[in-house]
């Protein structure tokens, strides 16, 4: 079968191997579709310190069960979470399920850019393979793992009731947490983009003010209008550009929120006044990932109408053309969301 992974000169190759053999308690899965997501990006940059695996948003049907499987079945339309938690540390305990050492060292194999992959037994039993709604499409498939991602964050920065959002990056995660908190109950909801492309996608997806950040003073001035000057109660940096992170210390109010939300530059610093965040009681909470309830409930979200994902897909590249995936998938001016398509599609 194909796969396409990340090659020692950085850079996506496309080879065969066997396929793979569901062992006892896992699963193997024909791909249907599978997202390019930002974080594939950085690995192929070198920005990213994790496991150089390619390939985290995949949708497809089951096409073999391992002995011991009893919950699912073949042709089960499902979406496959990549990372699980033990959910027996001291971290899972605290509630803190993304953080927990095993969390990163689970995985799909060979990753989600494969004709099939192989789903762990741990990955099985805890959760991680979800069956989709006949009206979810293999399209909207793929966003419920960054739209989990942007789900877990709205946790664990506890989103006020009828909260005013800043997104600094409408990337597709940007487009997504934004969405997402206006699903929520997000009272108003604004963000800062240079593509003109993404920037339509978010009007087009309820939110109130999107602005080029390039423009001098155009994000304060937003913010200022729609907030009447009070600033917002939450500021996501949704890029990795770390004077974006500033820019966002400086719109919240007093006692608000800044989520860092999008994977930083490797070695990047923040630049700020820390008297100033400390007078001003400003919070900043990282976030990282998602777990299986979380993206379960976006699937509800979804399902029940009160989530809109599927126009975000812009381009389906089947998996013999990965390469040129990933290549429209770094130009915001050409592409929203890019998906490789696989066999199941």
């Amino acid at each position: 079968m194909k796969f396409a992974h990340l090659t020692d000169h950085g850079t996506v190759g496309l080879d065969d191997r066997p396929e793979p053999v569901a062992g006892p308690g896992e699963v193997v899965v024909a791909l249907a579709a599978c997202g390019v997501c930002g974080t594939d990006l950085e690995k192929l940059r070198g920005n990213y310190r994790s496991a150089g695996i390619l390939g985290h948003e995949p949708v497809g049907r089951i096409s073999q069960l391992g002995a011991g499987v009893s919950d699912l079945s073949i042709g089960d339309r499902v979406f496959v979470h990549h990372h699980v938690p033990c959910n027996a540390c001291e971290v899972c305990a605290r509630g803190d399920f993304t953080f927990c050492p095993t969390y990163s060292r689970t995985n799909i194999d060979p990753g989600g850019f494969a004709e099939a992959f192989r789903v762990p037994e741990e990955n099985v039993r805890r959760g991680a393979v979800l069956r989709i709604a006949p009206t979810v499409t293999w399209d909207v498939g793929t966003l419920l793992e960054p739209a989990g991602c942007a789900r877990t964050a709205i946790r664990r920065v506890g989103l006020p009731l009828q909260a005013s959002v800043w997104v600094l990056g409408l990337g597709p995660v940007g487009l997504l947490y934004a969405r997402l908190a206006r699903a929520l109950g997000a009272s108003w909801v604004g963000g800062s983009e240079v593509a003109p492309l993404r920037r339509a996608a978010a009007e087009r997806g309820g939110v109130d003010v999107t602005v080029d950040p390039r423009e001098d003073g155009a994000v304060k001035a937003a913010v200022e209008r729609g907030t009447h000057g009070r600033g917002v109660d939450l500021a996501v940096v949704a890029t990795g550009h770390p004077a974006v992170l500033r820019q966002a210390t400086e719109l919240v109010r007093r006692g608000g929120t800044v989520n860092l939300f999008g994977l930083p530059e490797s070695g990047s610093r923040l630049d700020a006044d820390l008297q100033d965040l400390y007078l001003r009681g400003v919070r900043l909470i990282p976030s990282y990932a998602t777990t299986e309830p979380d993206i379960a409930d976006v699937h509800r979200l979804v399902v029940a109408g009160e989530l809109t994902l599927g126009d975000l897909v812009t381009h389906r590249i089947p998996l013999a053309r990965a390469e040129e995936a990933f290549r429209l998938a770094a130009r915001p001016d050409e592409a929203v969301k890019v998906v490789v398509t696989g066999p199941a599609y």
